[in-house]
């Protein structure tokens, strides 16, 4: 192990419970081990997901926050002890090795309640229930919900939270007879309904729950006194904390670097808000910052510093005897010098769990090199996505979430098998994308024993410097400055193409697939940029050439194309000092679906704080040595410009496409945008049920 490292395996308590590191798994969306959406019940197929964290060696888990009233079973938790039933062979189980679990209960959404355009449209049809999902804190006008903010929630009655308060201890009480460890409340976090109590400018009560600091936190104070009563004194309860809200006021976050003024919990009110909520008894503090409002401090994309919130949890760690937890994009050499400083106790770690099994085990052997990295990406983890805040156009009930883009395996761990393959073939890979990658990655990591020959063969890298891609596109993605974790996962693949033990040929160009020595066939080529039939597009550079270096801009450059790639291109131009601008046809900068509002609504920020200007139901009608004329709204227009670059799109390589509809004695699959154009979620996961149907099928 890497002396640095060694505080992070050193014990510590939370109460009357002894960790045996400083490694906390957080709460995840779609990693709660009981399972109130679909129906009050031990949720087994995340057993397995547990177990191995367990086994990885984390000290603290605390499945994705579980409400205590389930809307759509019409149910209260604590009023279903039956739900309860399988947790205690897990933590025996869990308790074997050496880890422990706390459950993270939460009393709604309020404002942040997830809609859709359907729910909103047929909402006065739902049968009326207790729904602490559609109410908030504040008087009868209401607040307007994140997603669909002509929608009002209505105040929540004194009785209610009394109900509430009950609720918590009883649940409590049925999580600690069921061995579970210790209670995570999801209070004063994220703008959820608890912290919506909190703030200010949500909470415009005039009784006893609004006001004053001391009023606004009642309601979480009450709840930690009341289980405490109900479980006694030395049972551990800890609380998720935003140190600070980082709002600009309702659907407007701030990004980092950036004056403002607060609208939400400042540092000096958070400063007396923990002495509050240790005097009333909670045990632990598990922190970060942001809203719903603000959502990607809670949720940090690619484009979060790395370590975001670790400055204002060191600072609010003063205020407290406690132990605090800090999260955010935490990296292990920062968390464990802080550790060691004894400025925050314990390293809060999410999405890279998912991403990586083994994380904590590859630390402690000094393996940190064989750490697949978490990109930030939320392309599976989190995929929840709004049109600028103004509403989602998905089914929140069908939201792929609490699995990962760069393993598959996450969260599906009883839909795959890892058990040797039937009938062990000899592979070929045309392409070394990530798609060819991929396939080569997987048979040798995931399948371990199937003993498949792999041959991989691509036209577009040199030598012992494999560039990964021939015709792909992630070296031009990971480019941008902000990008370092993408960067990493490409020098993650070309270590596992070095040990994987397939038969690598590089400069080699293929034309006849029927001249390859190999039972199945897989192509893995890619795509190449789209450019558009307008005059002088010959002028402009293609957002690959410009990523990957092989184009210089000048000052003042036009992007054309408003989605993730060009807005990405504009922050990135802007961190360099240039003054970019992007045209977009659609009304939203980034706007495709599959895309996390956590990534979209920070990199619109970002572009905000940089004053990068964006043409918006516009299009280009050419390129001039001058820059482009526009077609918008309001007529033509010319905009000035040094460079233009064009980033619209993809198309596929289609240099063997014919093969897909031959029917030969040997099959050949398609993998990634060679097949059709998506994006990296799209290309692994194929590139993992190929695999499977490969060897098992």
């Amino acid at each position: 192990m890497n002396p640095k490292y060694e505080i992070l395996f050193t014990p510590t308590k939370i109460g009357s419970v002894e960790l045996k590191n400083r490694f906390v798994m957080c709460a995840m969306e779609s990693t709660g081990i009981i399972n109130w959406l679909q129906g009050m019940g031990f949720n087994a197929k995340l057993r397995d997901l547990f177990i191995e964290r367990a086994q990885d060696g984390v000290g603290l888990l605390i499945p994705g926050t579980i409400p205590l009233y389930s809307v759509p079973m019409h149910k209260w938790l604590y009023q279903n002890p039956k739900a309860f039933k399988g947790l205690s062979e897990l933590m025996d189980e869990i308790h074997g090795y050496g880890s422990k679990m706390f459950i993270q209960l939460t009393a709604g959404f309020g404002r942040n309640f997830t809609m859709s355009q359907t729910f909103y449209k047929y909402r006065k049809l739902l049968r009326p229930v207790m729904d602490f999902e559609t109410i908030c804190a504040s008087p009868d006008e209401g607040l307007p919900n994140v997603w669909m903010p002509d929608y009002k929630t209505r105040q929540m009655t004194i009785e209610e939270i009394e109900h509430l308060v009950h609720a918590y201890a009883e649940t409590a009480w049925l999580c600690k007879q069921n061995g579970i460890d210790g209670i995570e409340i999801h209070a004063v976090h994220e703008g959820y309904l608890m912290d919506q109590f909190t703030t200010a400018y949500t909470n415009h009560r005039t009784d006893k729950y609004g006001g004053s600091l001391e009023n606004r936190l009642r309601f979480a104070c009450d709840i930690v006194k009341e289980i405490k009563k109900v479980c006694g004194a030395d049972f551990p309860v800890s609380i998720r904390y935003s140190v600070r809200s980082m709002t600009r006021g309702f659907n407007e976050g701030a990004v980092p670097g950036e004056n403002f003024t607060e609208a939400g919990r400042t540092m000096e009110e958070s400063e007396r808000a923990i002495k509050i909520l240790e005097e009333a008894g909670y045990d632990m503090f598990n922190c970060d910052n942001g809203t719903y409002d603000a959502w990607f401090w809670a949720h940090p994309p690619v484009y979060a510093p790395l370590n975001m919130n670790l400055k204002d949890v060191e600072h609010i760690g003063k205020f407290t005897t406690k132990p605090v937890v800090c999260a955010g994009r935490m990296q292990p050499d920062a968390a464990a010098a802080s550790i060691a400083a004894g400025k925050i106790d314990a390293m809060g770690v999410g999405r890279q769990l998912l991403c990586d099994p083994e994380y904590v085990t590859k630390i402690k052997e000094g393996r940190m090199e064989d750490v697949r990295p978490c990109i930030a990406c939320h392309g599976a983890c989190l995929t929840f996505f709004g049109l600028n805040g103004k509403g989602t156009d998905i089914d929140p009930m069908h939201v792929e979430m609490g699995r990962c883009v760069l393993n598959p395996w996450t969260n599906n761990e009883t839909k795959y098998s890892k058990d040797p393959a039937k009938n062990p073939k000899h592979i070929a890979v045309i392409g070394g994308g990530i798609g060819g990658i991929g396939i080569l990655r997987i048979v040798d990591d995931l399948i371990v024993h199937v003993h498949h020959r792999l041959l991989l063969m691509d036209d577009g890298a040199v030598g012992e410097v494999c560039l990964i891609e021939g015709n792909g596109v992630f070296i031009a993605a990971a480019a941008p400055s902000f990008k370092e974790k993408d960067r990493e996962l490409l020098v993650w693949y070309r270590k596992q193409l070095k040990t994987c033990g397939a038969a690598v040929h590089m400069n080699t160009e293929i034309t006849d697939l029927d001249a390859l020595d190999a039972d199945v066939i897989v192509i893995a080529t890619g795509a190449h940029a789209r450019t558009l039939p307008i005059p002088g597009a010959k002028k402009a550079i293609t957002a690959t050439d410009f990523l990957d270096g092989k184009a210089k801009t000048g000052d003042r450059v036009v992007i054309v194309g408003g989605g993730l790639t060009g807005c990405e291109i504009a922050y990135e131009l802007a961190l360099q000092g240039k003054h970019p601008s992007v045209v977009e046809m659609t009304p939203y900068l980034v706007g495709a679906r599959g895309i996390c509002m956590a990534n979209s609504s920070m990199l619109r920020g970002l572009l905000r704080f940089h004053q990068v200007p964006a043409y918006l139901n516009a299009t280009v009608e050419a390129i001039t040595d001058e820059g482009v004329v526009l077609n918008t709204p309001e007529g033509k227009k010319s905009v000035p410009a040094d460079s233009v670059i064009l980033s619209v799109g993809y198309t596929p390589d289609a240099r063997f496409a014919a093969k897909k509809e031959q029917k030969g004695s040997r099959p050949v699959f398609f993998v990634g945008d060679c097949d059709k154009v998506g994006s990296l979620k799209t290309v692994v996961k194929q590139a993992y049920e190929l695999v499977q149907t490969i060897s098992y099928r």
